[in-house]
């Protein structure tokens, strides 16, 4: 039988942010935005998901009077996502 997907990170935005955030030790919210081509309130919203389920954590803060968002992902989050990277692995090769 194969293992369930991670209802939360089988979204395409999450898992975009999940995906970069697993590459980096931080990245703000301009980076994100570009990156994935979100608009700021649907990232906002993904990233407020990611955040209340422990995978990331979000420090909003100000760099002069600019404000700004800073992303990490979590220990908790880079073991969601590995699991999830995993799973999806054993759906690629199910029918080799």
């Amino acid at each position: 039988m194969l293992p369930k997907l991670d209802p939360l990170l089988h979204s395409e935005l999450r898992l975009a942010v999940m995906s970069l955030l697993a590459g980096v030790d931080e990245a703000d919210f301009t980076y994100l935005k570009e990156q994935t081509g979100a608009t700021s309130g649907n990232l906002s919203v993904q990233i407020d998901k990611l955040s209340e389920a422990g995978y990331i954590e979000v420090e909003k803060g100000f760099r002069g009077k600019v404000p700004r968002t800073v992303c990490r992902i979590t220990p908790t989050g880079t073991e969601a996502f590995r699991a999830y990277v995993k799973a999806l692995k054993k759906y690629l090769n199910a029918g080799k």
